[in-house]
């Protein structure tokens, strides 16, 4: 019954072949799903920066997401940071 609600603050840099342009609007729309506070910081061809927050499920759920990925980008890793600063 008691289910952990601390909410994590990372930065998730994804790295690969991420010219389409349906990419970025694909992550907002995913992290916007699962209820994650986020914003895309840096966009590249080669590399995304989200920094997210929220449950680790969630994040997880995101990370997951991103690594699958629109048919049209190929998502070679996926880095994990946490931001500090962040207070549980």
């Amino acid at each position: 019954m008691g289910q952990d609600t601390s909410h994590l603050q990372e930065r998730m840099t994804i790295v690969g072949d991420l010219k389409a342009a349906s990419f970025v609007p694909w992550i907002r729309r995913h992290a916007a799903k699962l209820g994650l506070s986020h914003s895309i910081s840096h966009t590249s061809s080669m590399r995304i920066e989200v920094e997210v927050s929220g449950p680790e499920d969630l994040i997880d759920m995101l990370e997951v997401g991103c690594s699958l990925g629109p048919i049209d980008v190929w998502v070679e890793s996926i880095e994990r940071t946490a931001i500090s600063g962040e207070t549980v």
